[in-house]
């Protein structure tokens, strides 16, 4: 294939999964819209639990999304020559992929239909931001860029946005429902919150994401200040970006510090993850468009 071919393969496969990615959220959605409790049925007639078809068939656009958005990440590999992670555009449809894959493995041993449209949505969104903002045409790396730490340290970055993005949906909705909770005096809630575990489940849920992806993170942050000694001759230097992903990390150590602290659990532990995924967010758009480093490697 040529390169134009290559390039026009790697986005017709982009636009596909946003595609079924948008399929996946409206069989979600029609799932949530038939209003009743979750009832627990054995498995030769789970068809009858309300809305589990449409549920299935959500998990298995979401599947096809993925691989669909994973041929477009390969093929636009192919196409510079590269690991396309090498501005905004790349590493956006990348993490994208990324929370596809948590969520995916994550509901392999466990059954995570009723997540499925808190993760889709933002995905979604995240592609159409990439797509129709951050887009741009593959180009040579800048050469501090041009070393094998590219792989490690964004590979575990990609990972690491995939976990606290799925952490952020669980910790979200384990607000929202232990506020119904509250409310309803019990955790026999109704409407569309009870598809949804009781707020305990949720925040065991996500404490155990967080304590996978943690590890993971230091390992992105030492990787990193490596990387920078090769790259500019010293671990670290305050710039924004090594900043940024700095107080993510102490946002992060804070949560699971309150996890073991008996008066911190609950809706006040759920509300430092959400404040750990926006850090993210800001180190990963504020950084790269917004401020002078030596990280604003965007492309655009």
């Amino acid at each position: 294939m040529t390169s134009v071919q290559l390039a026009e393969a790697s986005n017709a496969a982009v636009y596909a999964s946003m595609i079924t990615l948008t399929l996946a959220m409206v069989a979600f959605a029609v799932s949530f819209a038939s209003g009743r409790r979750r009832v627990t049925v054995p498995s030769t007639s789970a068809g009858q639990q309300p809305g589990r078809r449409a549920a299935n068939i959500g998990m298995s656009l979401t599947w096809l999304s993925f691989l669909l958005l994973l041929l477009g990440v390969v093929l636009r590999g192919v196409w510079a020559g590269r690991v396309p992670w090498g501005n905004m555009y790349e590493f956006s449809i990348t993490a994208a992929l990324g929370v596809l894959g948590v969520y995916l493995g994550m509901s392999i041993r466990r059954d995570l239909r009723w997540l499925g449209l808190f993760v889709v949505i933002p995905t979604l969104l995240w592609l159409g931001l990439a797509i129709t903002v951050l887009y741009t045409e593959a180009a040579q790396l800048v050469p501090a860029l041009k070393s094998y730490w590219l792989v490690i340290h964004v590979s575990a970055a990609i990972i690491c946005f995939g976990a606290f993005t799925f952490a952020a949906a669980t910790a979200g909705l384990s607000l929202v429902r232990g506020r119904a909770e509250r409310r309803a005096d019990s955790t026999e809630v109704t409407g569309w919150l009870s598809r949804v575990p009781d707020h305990e489940r949720l925040e065991r849920l996500t404490n155990t994401v967080i304590a996978f992806a943690f590890p993971l993170w230091t390992f992105a942050v030492v990787a990193g200040a490596i990387w920078a000694e090769n790259a500019w001759g010293r671990y670290w230097g305050w710039d924004p970006k090594e900043t940024w992903a700095f107080i993510t990390w102490v946002i992060f150590a804070a949560y699971l510090h309150a996890r073991s602290t008996a008066g911190w659990r609950g809706s006040r532990a759920s509300w430092i993850v959400l404040a750990g995924w926006v850090s993210f967010l800001i180190n990963y758009f504020g950084v790269n468009i917004f401020v002078n480093s030596l990280h604003s490697y965007s492309g655009m």
